[in-house]
């Protein structure tokens, strides 16, 4: 048994997996966006000026940093609540930023994926990395991180 809080107990078994397996899929869309950045850093650029924003090059590497290290880091487990977070409020706000001409269908449903995202981060966040985790094996002795 490994002892999550001091009134539950969670013995490992298949779905001891889900968690790390649903922080491998979320983190997926995060690995596959940061690759195409770095396969056309000019569009990314292009496309982030285009909305007038400032330093698209700043711009480019902050998405890198937070899209591919984000990513990996969920996959492990490795400050994983807070890594979540970080993920859903980028989610959030880039949908704000770049996707929301709503009358676009294209567009709502980038808008919507990227709410769905925060979505499912947010549950990271509230029930933490489980039990195949750098959190979870950093934890007390017979005391699992939820």
């Amino acid at each position: 048994m490994i002892t999550m809080n001091p009134n539950l107990n969670v013995s490992l078994n298949a779905n001891s997996a889900l968690p790390a397996a649903g922080r491998t899929l979320i983190a997926a869309i995060f690995f596959i966006s940061g690759i195409g950045k770095i396969l056309a850093p000019g569009a990314t650029m292009a496309y982030i000026g285009s909305l007038g924003l400032p330093a698209p090059a700043l711009g480019l590497i902050g998405a890198l940093t937070l899209e591919l290290a984000g990513a990996a880091l969920l996959v492990v487990g490795y400050k994983t609540r807070l890594v979540a977070l970080l993920l859903a409020a980028y989610a959030v706000a880039t949908a704000l930023i770049f996707h929301h001409a709503l009358a676009d269908q294209n567009q709502m449903f980038h808008f919507l994926k990227n709410l769905a995202m925060a979505g499912g981060l947010l549950q990271v966040v509230a029930f933490g990395a489980g039990a195949f985790s750098l959190d979870n094996r950093r934890a007390p002795a017979g005391r699992a991180v939820a």
